[in-house]
This record gives C-alpha cells, structure tokens and sequence, in this order.
C-alpha cells in the first residue's frame, strides 16, 4: 500500500515538473509590409511629380483614344456618294453631305469640292492645307507625353541621386554612431523613385507608340480619300 502511494506522489511530482518548465511562448509579430502609398511617401517630392505625370499621361492616353477613334469613323460609301453628287452637278448636297459626316478626310474633301473649277494643282494644295491641319489635330497632347515617357525616367535617376546624397550626408553627421535607421530614409528615396520614374516612362512610351499607331491609321484613310478625289477630278481631262 504504501508502494502504491509512492507511486501515485511521484506520479503527480513528475506532472507539476513538467507543467511548470514548460515556458510560455510569446507570439512573433509578423513583418510589416509596405503598400504602394507607403512607397510612394518614402520617395519624397519627386514622387509627387511622377504622380502628376502619370495622371497627365492616362488623361492624354483615353481623350485622344477617343478623339481618334472618332475621327477614324465614317460610312463605307463616303467617295461613292461625293462621286454621285459631283457627276450629278449636285455640289451643295456634297458640301452638305461632307459637313454631316464631320471627319478629317470629309473635311479635306470639302476643301477640295469649294475649289471646284480651278486649277487642279490649286485644288490639291487646299487639300493638303487642310490635311496638315487636320493631322496636327489628331496629334494634339502627343508632345507631352513623348516628354514624359524621356523625363520620368531621368527625375526618377535625379532622385536617386539626391536620395543618396541625403544618406551619405546623414552618415558623415553621424560620425562612429552609424545606424542604419540614419540611412533608410536616403536609400529609400533612391531607390523608390527610380522604380516610378521607369514606371511612369514606361507607361508613356507604350502609350505613345500606341497613339502614333491610331494617327498613323487616320492618316492613312485620308491620304486614300485625297487620292480618290483627285482621280475623280482627273477623269473628264483623262476622257
């Protein structure tokens, strides 16, 4: 009996031991993660210009997408049915048909039927007139963000550059103190704005290049509408 309560107290003995050294573990934090905001304020003021030039570049991309597309549109029959008017003596209803379709190729067209009854050569040149102008039109904004697609990248370098001018300035302050908490705020803004100045002219290149593509298209179209008109003008010297 007393070898049975022996065993008992040593049985609750060893329990108490190890509940008692087992320690308490404390829970680790996990690693804060930064966001695109957070970055973004790290990289100090040149970020906030990158930003500008980034908003500029999406408003200039999406308004002349528009406007070119727009411009690009018209009826399949348009020289068909200038072509009916003029052969037909009806030049008003093709004044007024070419006013209605209201496009850079319709708009070069009437130029064309306005001058009817001058030289041929004369009637080529308004035309030309008006295409050059209609050409700057569709171009309008594109400029700007060839600018932006060459500079983003270099002020983002501009502020690599300050950024780390900032954090050897902060090292020789420190002297033997270094910490690297003196330098984070330098490197950060090194770093961080020329990510955004590669992604900003990156964006605007690629947008760029994509608008020329669009203007290129409408050129195209309205350099084959000249040339039908002035087929269609030549035709009676031709009989």
């Amino acid at each position: 009996m007393d070898t049975m309560n022996l065993l008992a107290q040593a049985a609750t003995n060893l329990t108490d031991s190890l509940a008692t050294s087992n320690p308490v573990l404390t829970p680790v934090a996990a690693p804060a993660q930064m966001n695109m905001l957070d970055m973004a304020i790290k990289g100090g003021w040149i970020m906030i210009i990158l930003g500008i030039f980034s908003v500029v570049c999406f408003y200039i991309l999406f308004e002349r997408m528009y406007a070119i597309r727009k411009a690009g549109k018209e009826d399949p029959m348009f020289m068909e049915k200038i072509k009916d008017y003029i052969l037909s003596g009806e030049i008003k209803s093709a004044l007024s048909y070419c006013r209605s379709m209201n496009t850079p190729s319709a708009r070069m067209i009437e130029k064309g039927i306005s001058r009817l009854g001058r030289p041929v050569n004369d009637v080529q040149v308004a035309i030309e007139n008006v295409g050059n102008l209609e050409v700057a039109k569709l171009e309008k904004g594109l400029t700007i963000m060839a600018t932006i697609s060459g500079g983003a990248p270099m002020l983002g370098f501009l502020g690599t550059v300050t950024g780390m001018v900032r954090a050897f300035y902060e090292m020789a302050n420190a002297g033997n103190n270094i910490d690297i908490t003196l330098l984070s705020g330098g490197i950060y803004e090194a770093m961080i704005t020329t990510v955004g100045g590669l992604i900003v002219g990156i964006i605007a290149m690629f947008a760029y290049n994509y608008l020329v593509t669009l203007v290129d298209g409408v050129v195209n179209k309205m350099e084959s509408r000249t040339m039908e008109f002035m087929d269609l003008l030549n035709e009676p010297a031709k009989k």
